[in-house]
């Protein structure tokens, strides 16, 4: 079984991760990990420098989450890519790795659990939506493989 999953380093991310391992461990799944940096608009170097940290981060990130698949016994593989993360990881389940199931965690600004930020991250949540809409909503409808979204706990 091929599993994408879309990684970014995130406590949801790792959250992820573990379960996907401990839900599909039986199946002994070839795990791909992917994650993306996104492009600034604008190349001042503020915004390349903002950049390359991203990159670096993703990386230290990938080889972390690489490291807990070696020790769980899991083949793993990773994938960077630079773009748009909704249509970046797309591209790579449709085009690179066609996977029989993406998993990607549920994002959450969530800092403490308490009722301010409960309510601020559900306005902001929902602002995004009518907006931008989420990563996990414009893959959830576009994807041609099953679509595994991890809440986050």
């Amino acid at each position: 079984m091929k599993i994408m999953i879309a990684y970014d380093g995130s406590r949801n991310a790792r959250l992820a991760l573990a379960q996907t391992i401990t839900m599909f461990r039986d199946l002994k799944p070839v795990i791909t990990l992917v994650a993306v940096a996104e492009n600034p608009r604008d190349i001042t170097s503020g915004n390349e420098d903002m950049f390359q940290q991203e990159v670096s981060d993703l990386k230290k990130h990938l080889a972390e989450a690489m490291e807990v698949c070696s020790q769980e016994q899991i083949s793993a593989e990773n994938m960077l890519l630079e773009g748009d993360p909704r249509k970046m990881l797309l591209f790579a389940a449709e085009k690179k790795i066609h996977p029989d199931m993406l998993v990607i965690a549920r994002h959450s600004h969530e800092p403490d659990g308490g009722f301010i930020a409960r309510s601020l991250t559900y306005f902001v949540d929902e602002l995004d939506y009518m907006t931008f809409g989420s990563v996990s909503s414009f893959l959830a409808r576009r994807i041609q493989c099953p679509l595994l979204i991890l809440p986050s706990r």
